[in-house]
């Protein structure tokens, strides 16, 4: 019974250092339920160096091995990504928010319907499971330390919390089923809003813009501009084709300088002026321009002076703000034989 308490042991352990390998924050939420491990064990010495430090060190090794053949030289990329997201704290680059949001929104936004019965579940749940409450806790503390939050981040803790919703719904007894119905209905609906409609614009557009690249086969000059902010749509991974594209570049700054502004800052600080700095040899012009509708209006003369002419519309959002439009255009650079002809 030991042994196979042990081997136990050491697969979970096993798969729980996989996880930290391809992502360290992935350990947090194991974190409290190793604690609890080690403390139910009997035999405490022997859980540390005959299982937790052999697999540590094992899947470790592996790694560097792995990282010294890519990379080219000895990496800790695990320390890396500390060093990047904790001890530098570059990721607030892309955003940061309150220590409260996971509270206050995060959480409440990721279990959407199930929080009331979440919560009910708190009440109702057994004594044995309170570690899984602890661990989601444990990991909304943690990830509140940190400046740049998003709603990612603490999916892991969702299959801790349906045990709880779980246990709710078995409560309900005669509400059961239109519970369910409730939770079933109010899921695929967002589901299914979310998934096809909200904010489809952008995988719509490469799309066509993988079916203009193939039609274009012949014309190598044929090149492509996204003006949007960072990380709006997808790249080559969509596309599928060779085909010359350029997107507004948005890296953080690894140099500590004072008041950095990335391509794109600088870009819709005057995206006019910027254009026609950039642009200033027409030879250079890309063929086709990316943008969100809200941009149109202010660099209408731009487009105008260069020939553009709006070949395609796609429905983005019903919920636009700030640079991101409802609906995203793109534009086609017209040669002025083919204006002169029409």
């Amino acid at each position: 019974m030991g042994g196979s308490k042990s081997m136990n042991s050491v697969k979970y352990s096993s798969l729980v250092a996989l996880a930290f390998i391809i992502r360290p924050t992935a350990v947090i939420p194991w974190i409290p339920l190793l604690f609890r491990h080690f403390w139910q064990a009997q035999r405490k010495l022997d859980l540390i160096l005959h299982q937790f430090l052999p697999v540590g060190f094992v899947t470790l090794s592996w790694s560097l091995i792995i990282d010294r053949i890519f990379f080219g030289q000895w990496t800790l990329v695990q320390y890396n990504f500390l060093k990047f997201n904790v001890l530098q704290n570059l990721g607030t680059f892309y955003g940061s928010h309150p220590w409260h949001w996971y509270f206050s929104q995060g959480f409440p936004v990721v279990l959407g319907t199930h929080l009331p019965f979440f919560i009910h579940g708190c009440f109702l749940a057994p004594k044995r499971h309170r570690i899984l409450l602890v661990t989601v806790l444990w990991t909304l503390l943690i990830y509140s330390m940190l400046s740049h939050k998003e709603f990612r981040f603490i999916y892991p803790v969702l299959p801790f919390c349906m045990v709880f919703c779980g246990y709710s719904l078995n409560h309900l007894k005669m509400w059961k089923k239109p519970a369910l119905s409730f939770l079933f209905l109010s899921n695929m609906l967002l589901a299914l809003y979310t998934g096809l409609v909200h904010q489809r614009g952008t995988l719509d557009v490469m799309t066509h813009i993988q079916e203009l690249g193939y039609n274009n086969l012949n014309k190598s000059e044929a090149s492509v501009f996204v003006m949007m902010p960072c990380h709006s749509t997808p790249f080559y991974s969509h596309v599928h084709h060779p085909l010359p594209m350029r997107f507004l570049q948005c890296p953080p700054d690894l140099t500590g300088k004072n008041q950095y502004l990335d391509e794109a800052d600088v870009f819709y600080q005057n995206p006019l002026s910027w254009l026609y700095k950039e642009f200033h040899n027409n030879s250079t012009l890309p063929t086709y321009l990316i943008i969100f509708n809200v941009l149109e209006e202010e660099i209408s003369a731009f487009l105008i002076s260069r020939n553009y002419e709006r070949t395609a519309i796609f429905f983005h959002t019903h919920l636009p703000e700030g640079r991101t439009g409802s609906h995203i255009y793109i534009y086609e650079r017209k040669l002025k034989e083919k204006l002169y002809r029409r």
